[in-house]
Parts: structure tokens; sequence; C-alpha cells
């Protein structure tokens, strides 16, 4: 049977690091956050014509010339308003979690890390883990990391570290084993 944990944390805290050296001690881990790629690519018709009304109102191309989700222009749709946020997420999160399931399957006998911001969204996957890891770090270093990764826009960035403010909480209330490490 495996052992499933959980590595989270808000956007540039370091889970990927974590994660890393973990792998170094033998555990395998999945990127949820990478996953969401995928479920984005195999559901792009969906997501297309669910937030293309949205889009148009933004002045936004939903779709990139070679026909794939413009992931930028999905993420400033439902990053500024968390009912479309949660639109996006019962399109993709069935997907993720299909795909999970199949990681973990795939593993058996194997310590296995779901490396995901948001599992506690995702009750089936959550009960499979027998802790959590929360990864902390301060806002500065974090605002730093996320720019220098990611080449966005403050406010963007500001805006997506408000939605995952209470990320901490959201985990407390689904499992009572978390274990919180401040990384700087």
């Amino acid at each position: 049977m495996n052992k499933v944990i959980c590595v989270t944390g808000p956007m540039a805290a370091g889970k990927n690091y974590i994660c890393s050296q973990m792998e170094l001690e033998g555990w395998t881990s999945i990127d949820a956050d990478l996953l969401v790629h995928d479920a984005i690519k195999n559901k792009t018709e969906e997501i297309y014509s669910t937030f293309k009304p949205y889009a148009d109102k933004k002045s936004l191309q939903l779709k990139t010339e070679d026909g794939q989700i413009n992931r930028r222009a999905l993420g400033q749709i439902v990053f500024s308003d968390p009912s479309l946020l949660k639109k996006q997420e019962d399109i993709v999160y069935p997907e993720i979690t299909r795909m999970i399931n199949d990681f973990i399957r795939e593993n058996s006998y194997k310590k296995i890390i779901i490396n995901a911001t948001v599992l506690y969204k995702t009750p089936e996957l959550l009960n499979k883990c027998e802790y959590v890891v929360y990864i902390t770090a301060p806002l500065l270093t974090r605002l730093k990391r996320a720019r220098k990764r990611d080449n966005l826009p403050y406010k963007q960035i500001l805006r997506r570290f408000w939605a995952q403010r209470n990320l901490l909480k959201c985990y407390k209330k689904n499992i009572e084993s978390i274990i919180v490490i401040k990384n700087s």
C-alpha cells in the first residue's frame, strides 16, 4: 500500500524545492499544478465555450494561435471572480483527480507526494494523504520569487496571493495532521 502525503502552501513558498529534497530521500512526486496544464488541454473546448464570453468582455484572446487555451488570459478571468474560479475548477478538478489516482495506482508500493496548492478542494485525494506538509515563506520573498519565475504583473501576483490568503485554514478544516515548514 502506498504512503501518500500532500505538500502544499501558497504561491512561490517553495513547494517544488521541498518536493525535490524529499525525492532525494526516495519519494516520488506528482505536481498537480503541472497537471492543470494537461487537464486544461484535455478540456479545451469546454473551457473555451464556458469562458469565451468573459474573455470577450475583457478583450482577451482565450485561445492561442495553435488552438490551445491561453492560460494567462484564463488566469486573468478566473482569479478576478471566485464564482468563475469555481466554474473552472468544476471542469478541471475531476480530470486532475483521475490523473492523480492513475499515478498512485501506477506507483503502488512507493512513497508518494502530491504537490498541490488546493488539494483540500478534492476531498477524494486529500483523504488518501496521511498528512499535509504546509510550506510558508515571507510575503516579500514570495513576491520576488513569483515575479522572477512567472514574470506576471505585480497586481496579478498579489491578486493570486489574496485568493490564497486562507489556505492553511482550509487545510486545517479538512485534515488534522499538518506539518508547517517556514521556508525563507
